[in-house]
């Protein structure tokens, strides 16, 4: 008669080592803590404060801007006369002169030109940008743009043609008001300002901190990296 086999033993249980490596270290794990609002920047706050201030700064500008129109713009040359029915009337001087095209190209040159320094100034000022920052250099452009077009204007001859021409007589050459014959113009000062200071941030601003790639990964996770 056989001996009765003995039973097998049970299967190997895992050491509780092994279910330690997945548990939070004593003491219980932490859960890091969120960074707070605005730490890689001033926050949206200051930014639309900043924004504002841009904006009123630049538009500010377009006095200038309207001065230098009214100042180097070519003059339009105009003359009065009488009909046989004894009315006034006034024609241009040079019908083939390209002095109205003059006044819309000086004031485009000047635009480009405001827009270029109002950009490059606002980047000094802030070399992080932002889309609140861009926004008021466009925003703030386009107002000057329209304050300085209303400034060569008032800063002009006068806009009634007819009792200029009496007043100087017949026959006398006088200058037409200030006319902005294409109204495009009014963007040239935003638009520069926007290529400008986004090639300026794109070249010069600051770069975001690049990840660091081959690290050791945590043998649990939470723990000091292997070696």
């Amino acid at each position: 008669m056989t001996a009765p086999l003995t039973p097998p033993p049970p299967p190997h249980e895992p050491s509780s080592s092994s279910h330690d490596a997945w548990q939070a270290p004593q003491g219980g794990y932490a859960a890091p803590a969120e960074a707070p609002y605005g730490q890689g920047g001033p926050g949206m706050k200051t930014e639309l404060i900043e924004a504002a201030v841009i904006t009123v700064a630049v538009a500010v500008g377009g006095v200038l801007l309207g001065v230098l129109w009214w100042w180097l713009a070519p003059h339009v040359p105009l003359v009065g006369d009488v009909d046989e029915q004894g009315s006034w009337v006034v024609y241009l001087k040079d019908t083939e002169g390209e002095q109205a095209v003059g006044v819309d190209g000086t004031f485009t040159l000047l635009a480009l030109v405001f827009g270029f320094v109002s950009a490059l100034v606002v980047f000094l000022w802030r070399r992080r940008g932002g889309v609140p920052l861009v926004v008021g250099l466009a925003v703030g452009g386009l107002l000057g743009s329209l304050l300085a077009w209303r400034m060569g204007m008032w800063l002009g001859p006068s806009s009634d043609v007819l009792a200029h021409a009496k007043s100087v007589g017949k026959g006398v050459t006088f200058s037409a008001p200030l006319k902005l014959g294409a109204k495009g113009a009014l963007l040239a000062w935003s638009l520069m300002g926007l290529v400008v200071h986004l090639g300026l941030t794109a070249l010069f601003g600051p770069r975001d901190p690049e990840p660091v790639y081959g690290q050791a990964v945590p043998e649990d996770g939470y723990g000091a990296p292997v070696q």
